[in-house]
């Protein structure tokens, strides 16, 4: 972390100039809030990332276009419960009629409005009720903690917990704040996952260099986690800069650009594992480190393969050190190594095993790796012993729970 970057409260209201709210709206779910709002008093720089699944949500290719070509966004509107996917003309019609409204009741322009969905796809929101919830989050927005939080609380789908994390620097003797909160707990398998993420900032930056600092920092934060191998219709990671930290316009890569890249870095990682460690059903978040690989690339896909593979996470949800689980998922990931060069450990916060060297199992005691196992965030490290390069990957693990909820998830 570095020198100057303090992690403080809060999320998306922490920076200066921004407001949130988040209120019950009867989208899908009855008794809880199912509607959020970000808002800038100041026009932003806007950049995203979006999913790879050929099958986009309405919501999703509304929010590319606001991204490539408005001059500037000031808020966001997110519903829960119903995703706005697989509906056609009549879904994106929702979209601009939902930023019509926003940019109504909010004095804004209706191409600056980021639309964002999630929940069950092919049902057609309601688009009265929409338009009444963006009434509501309009006239209770605010800018304190309570209000972010509020907002992350009502993006949440099958999540348990809201996420949320904010922190601070430094730039040109001015404080920067750069804050966020996300989604997702099923359907996560990046190259972005059935996530939605907004991280706001106050930062003046170039709508390139944020875009670049963003597109980068994904490959090896949220692009780097899977709870089930599904990648979702209706990715979304925005992220809003709207300048008033007064800090001097970063427009080329100097070392206030870069200090900003670490910061963001963090906020992506903490908010990435959060939701890893939250996925559908799990009791723990499950991390795989691969160092000593041949190059970057490879460390990225050995870790993957790990964290995706059903038999690791049911065996980390048993709380089995089961070396042969972990050296299949290895071999399998296209890359090519000597297996009898790999040494695998398994670590918690306060114990590391080694279980494996050289691809043979070690002496060690069943029941130590299991209790090692047994801890909520739990960690295999993989050393492939062929350069220098390495990489992480987080998921979870795999329980009865996963199936009950996805067996039912329309309900």
């Amino acid at each position: 972390m570095g020198e100057s970057m303090k992690v403080i409260e809060g999320g998306v209201t922490a920076a200066k100039g921004f407001e949130a709210a988040g209120v019950e709206a009867a989208i899908k779910y009855q008794n809880r809030k199912d509607m959020a709002m970000v808002y800038s008093t100041a026009p932003c720089t806007a950049a995203g990332v979006f999913t790879s699944n050929v099958v986009k949500a309405a919501p999703v290719l509304w929010d590319k276009e606001v991204v490539a070509h408005a001059p500037s966004v000031q808020a966001i509107v997110v519903n829960s419960g119903i995703a706005n996917a697989c509906t056609g003309k009549q879904g994106y019609d929702c979209c601009k009629e939902t930023a019509d409204k926003a940019a109504e009741v909010l004095g804004i322009q209706a191409d600056g409005v980021i639309v964002a969905s999630t929940g069950v796809i092919g049902w057609q929101l309601p688009v009265d009720r929409i338009k009444a919830g963006v009434e509501k989050l309009a006239a209770a927005k605010q800018a304190t903690l309570e209000a972010g939080t509020q907002a992350a609380e009502a993006i949440m789908t099958t999540d348990t917990v809201s996420k949320q994390v904010a922190v601070t620097i430094e730039i040109d003797g001015k404080q920067v704040t750069i804050g966020g909160m996300c989604k997702g707990s099923g359907m996560i398998h990046p190259n972005m996952c059935t996530m939605l993420g907004f991280i706001t900032t106050d930062i003046a930056i170039s709508k390139e260099l944020l875009q670049e600092a963003l597109s980068e920092d994904v490959v090896d934060t949220f692009n780097m986690i899977s709870v089930d191998g599904d990648t979702s219709t209706n990715d979304t990671l925005v992220v809003l800069a709207n300048g008033l930290a007064e800090n001097e316009m970063i427009t080329t890569k100097n070392d206030a650009y870069y200090q900003f890249k670490e910061a963001l870095h963090y906020i992506d990682t903490t908010l990435a594992k959060k939701m890893a460690g939250d996925g559908e059903g799990a009791t723990a978040l499950f991390e795989t480190k691969v160092i000593h690989a041949a190059s970057k690339e490879e460390a990225r896909i050995l870790s993957k393969s790990v964290v995706c593979s059903s038999l690791t996470k049911a065996m980390i949800y048993g709380h089995d050190p089961n070396v042969g689980r972990i050296m299949c998922a290895l071999g399998y990931s296209g890359v090519q190594f000597d297996p009898e060069q790999v040494d695998l450990y398994c670590e918690n916060e306060e114990k590391k095993i080694q279980i494996c060297k050289g691809g043979l199992l070690t002496d060690y005691s069943e029941e130590e790796a299991s209790a090692v196992l047994a801890a909520p965030e739990v960690r295999v490290i993989v050393d492939m012993h062929q350069g220098e390069a390495e990489a992480t990957a987080w998921g979870c693990d795999l329980t009865y729970d996963y199936v009950k909820i996805n067996a039912d998830y329309r309900s």
